[in-house]
Order: structure tokens, then C-alpha cells, then sequence
């Protein structure tokens, strides 16, 4: 049972510096971008490194230096300016002793992912509706439930999990798997999650998806028992068939047929910020001198610094009005919190990064056909961070390559035998199944049959439901509605 005490026991173990770098990770680097600029609006203790400042200024962001620069007292300084800067700096530097950075980044397990459709443009074109991402609405209201830290974890790792039509893409069994709980408890909390706006959302096909819709608008019993009973029969078309299994006339069933067709089949869509209608990518992989190289893509992310006006205020103890103090010295705990959880989020970006790049070595060398099998607990493994680390760093970023933008989540899949008894990654087989829809005959589609015999001439064994279910989560559909006269 969900309650309020167990919300509270939550929140009590989550400081705001946790809050602060657990959101700075999960944001790619427009979002990023955005936040920045809307901390240097709102706190006066901020400001901006312009660009000829830039090489003038030290690599590593203040609160991390063991002495800064600018904080070094001039000569000709009297003893009672450095005693009062010695005051104000034992009152910030305590501000450093209460984050704890491994507790931060190492807090709680995390998650494996679903892998984009289009793997090789490098502009996705998104629609222009809303100012939140899906993600981003979504996390807002599992916040606002009384969840426990484990529920909101489970909850936290299908909404990354999400496609961008709404679909979780990966299977229950799974994610039970990866975060050591039992079903049921994920079960649970993806029936809390299919509640949310908008409506629809967290389905793991079309039919959960118009169901939980049809169910939310209390819909007709016809339609439901459609959906419920028939759905091979409504995804063909076989609206006669339905009628005489229903013992309904044709009338009846066109008015359900009218009332699933008022639904909305991909909820996800049209949760893309404005500012997104194309992708940036925030890391760089390029090669030289036969290695490779991962530099992030911050060009367009402003550097920060403290205020230095405002800090002088503070170390005046006798001008200094006891509010403004106390304003001020709140206002520069929030910058240094935020200049010191962005430089670590560049670290533990650039660190998880290369360790895909080992791993995927044949990938960035090769191209798309040599992607290895890799889950993200490999990667958590590696760089020493626990796996909701990686799934947060890996959420929604994009690596620009030499074959293409990819999607972070791209290189995570899970692994499948050959008959040669080769280790293949399921993301290829997902690849392949594309490719031979893509060239197909449109006036001869291959049903999943067909695939599976195609595939087994490759060397891949493959259950047909296997690719029906590597198909739906692609949103293609079935090869009677693919075929073109």
C-alpha cells in the first residue's frame, strides 16, 4: 500500500544538491542550455564567462579549485580584510563538506533501455507542440505521488523506457530482472503510470493502448470486447467476422469501429520543446591518430562564475545588512552548488561515454552491422557508478559519429545466439527485420513467417513471435496492411 509516510521518508533522504545533479544528468544539451540561462536570470550570484574570458580563466569551476584565483588576497590588503575573508570563506567552504558525490551519483539501480527507430539521420525531425518533453511530464506526476524510493525507481525506469509515440519497449519480465523485484511490483507501478496524461501512455501494444483510453472514457461495452476479444480481427479489417462472432449488426460495429477510431494511437507524440525540432548532439566521437577521441558539444552552454560584487558584499560585515547577508549567502550556496554539479556532470558524462566507445570499439570503427551486445550494467561496471547513474546520463543524449547521430540508448541491447553458436546483439536482428520490410515487394508483404525463414538463412533462429513483437515495438504494422496494389 502507497503512502504518505513513505513519500516523506523519500524526500527526507533526497538533499537538494542530490535533486540538483540527479536532474543536470538527466538533461540533454539543449535543456541544459535552457537551465542555465534561467539560473543566470533568477540568481544575482551568477554570471557569465564571456568567450574572450574564456582562455583566461582556469579549466575546473570554483568550488572544485583548492584555492580560487580571484579569491587570493592582493598585497596591500590590511588584516582586518583578511580576516573577514577568511570568515566568509570558513562560512562557504562549509557548503562543500555537505555534498557527498558518491552518494549522489551511486544512490540507487537503474535501467536497461529501448533503442531508436531511425538509427542514422543525423536531423529528427519532431513536431512542434509542446514546451515540456514527454519525460519531462511524466516524471512531474510520479514525483507528486506517495511512492516509496523502490516504486519511484520502477517508475522512473519505464518512463525512460518510454518511445517517443508513448510505448514502453521492454518487456515486465525484464525490468524485473534489472532492478531485483518481483513483477508484480513492476506490474504494479506501470498500472499507476498508464493512469497519467496522456491518457494511453506506458502501453506495451496498440491494444493496451486504446483499452486503457477506451476505459478511462468509460467507453461502450462493444468497443471494449473488440479490443478485448478481436483485435486480430479489427487490425485486419475483418469487420463482417466481428459481427457474427459478436451476434451484432454491421451498424453497431462501425459505431465501436467509429469510437476506437476517436483514439489516439501514438500519446507520446507532440512532447518535443519548440526548441527541439532538431537534434544537437551532446558528445563528439571522432578519430585521431587512430584513436578515438570524446569531447562533449558545449558550445552553446554558457560557463558560470560567482559574482564577485555580491561575494564582496557578503565579507562586509559591518555595511551589510544582516538580510542581505543572509539573501546573498543563500543565493551563493545555489551557484556554487550548480557550477560544482555541472563540471560533474561533464565528468561523468565523458567517463560513461568512452567506456561505450571501448566497448563498441568495432561500432565506431565499422559502422551499424558491429554493434556488440552491451547492457547498461556493463557500462556501470566499468566507469565503478551504479546503473540509474547510466541510465540517467544515457536518457535522451545524442553521440555524433562518422556513420551518423545516434541516440545514446542505441548502443544498449541485449544479446541473442546464432546458429553458429556467435553472440549477436538483438539490436541488429531488429536492424535486419527493418531491412527486409524496407525491401520488400509492397504488392507481396512478408508476413512474420517469412521473416523468421529469411532470418534462419542468415544463421539467426528467431520465434516468430519474437518478430512480431520486434515489429510492434518498431510500430510497423502487419504485412496485410503493408501491402500496396
Amino acid at each position: 500500500m502507497l503512502n504518505v509516510t513513505q513519500r516523506m521518508s523519500m524526500q527526507q533522504k533526497q538533499s537538494p544538491q542530490q535533486v540538483l545533479l540527479s536532474t543536470l544528468l538527466q538533461l540533454p544539451i539543449l535543456s541544459l542550455e535552457q537551465r542555465i540561462k534561467m539560473e543566470l536570470e533568477t540568481n544575482p550570484l551568477l554570471e557569465e564567462v564571456q568567450e574572450e574570458e574564456l582562455e583566461m580563466e582556469q579549466s575546473e569551476p570554483e568550488m572544485l579549485m583548492e584555492q580560487d584565483s580571484d579569491e587570493k588576497i592582493e598585497d596591500g590588503s590590511t588584516e582586518d580584510d583578511k580576516e573577514k575573508e577568511q570568515e566568509a570563506d570558513s562560512e562557504v567552504e562549509e557548503i562543500k563538506d555537505e555534498i557527498d558525490w558518491d552518494l549522489i551519483l551511486n544512490g540507487d539501480e537503474g535501467s536497461e533501455f529501448h533503442l531508436p527507430r531511425d538509427h542514422s539521420a543525423e536531423v529528427y525531425e519532431k513536431q512542434d507542440v509542446s514546451p515540456v518533453t514527454l519525460s519531462e511530464r511524466l516524471l512531474e506526476q510520479l514525483h507528486c505521488l506517495p511512492l516509496n524510493d523502490k516504486e519511484v525507481e520502477i517508475g522512473e525506469y519505464i518512463i525512460w523506457n518510454l518511445n517517443e509515440d508513448g510505448y514502453l519497449c521492454c518487456d515486465v519480465d525484464m525490468i524485473a530482472r534489472n532492478l531485483g523485484v518481483s513483477e508484480e511490483e513492476v506490474e504494479k507501478i506501470l498500472k499507476v503510470i498508464q493512469t497519467f496524461e496522456p491518457a494511453g501512455i506506458a502501453a506495451r501494444d496498440l491494444r493496451e493502448c486504446l483499452l486503457i483510453q477506451l476505459r478511462e472514457r468509460h467507453g461502450s461495452p462493444e468497443a471494449i470486447a473488440i479490443l478485448e476479444n478481436y483485435f486480430d480481427d479489427f487490425k485486419n479489417k475483418r469487420f463482417e467476422k466481428i459481427a457474427q462472432k459478436m451476434n451484432l449488426s454491421l451498424k453497431k460495429v462501425r459505431q465501436a469501429m467509429e469510437e476506437i477510431a476517436s483514439l489516439n494511437p501514438k500519446p507520446g507524440e507532440g512532447y518535443i520543446s519548440q526548441e527541439q525540432n532538431y537534434i544537437i548532439p551532446d558528445v563528439i566521437v571522432e578519430r585521431v591518430n587512430g584513436d578515438f577521441v570524446v569531447t562533449l558539444n558545449e558550445s552553446r552552454v554558457p560557463h558560470l562564475r560567482i559574482n564577485q560584487t555580491y561575494r564582496h558584499l557578503l565579507m562586509d560585515r559591518k555595511n551589510t545588512p544582516k538580510e542581505v547577508k543572509e539573501y546573498i549567502r543563500k543565493r551563493l550556496e545555489s551557484a556554487r552548488w550548480l557550477i560544482n554539479s555541472i563540471h560533474q556532470r561533464r565528468i561523468t558524462i565523458l567517463r560513461v561515454m568512452n567506456a561505450i566507445v571501448n566497448r563498441q570499439r568495432e561500432f565506431f570503427e565499422k559502422g551499424i552491422g558491429h554493434l556488440k551486445p552491451m547492457i547498461l550494467k556493463d557500462i556501470a561496471e566499468d566507469v565503478g557508478m551504479d546503473i540509474s547513474t547510466i541510465s540517467r546520463v544515457t536518457n535522451g543524449k545524442y553521440v555524433q559519429t562518422d556513420f551518423g547521430v545516434f541516440e545514446l540508448k542505441y548502443f544498449f541491447s541485449e544479446k541473442m545466439k546464432t546458429v553458429d553458436g556467435e553472440e549477436i546483439s538483438n539490436r541488429h536482428i531488429k536492424d535486419r527485420i527493418r531491412e527486409i520490410i524496407e525491401n520488400e515487394d509492397p504488392r507481396r508483404p512478408y508476413n512474420d513467417q517469412q521473416i523468421v525463414e529469411l532470418l534462419k538463412k542468415e544463421g539467426v533462429r528467431i520465434a516468430r513471435r519474437t518478430v512480431a513483437k520486434y515489429r510492434e515495438q518498431m510500430m510497423i504494422p502487419v504485412a496485410r496492411l503493408r501491402r500496396k496494389i
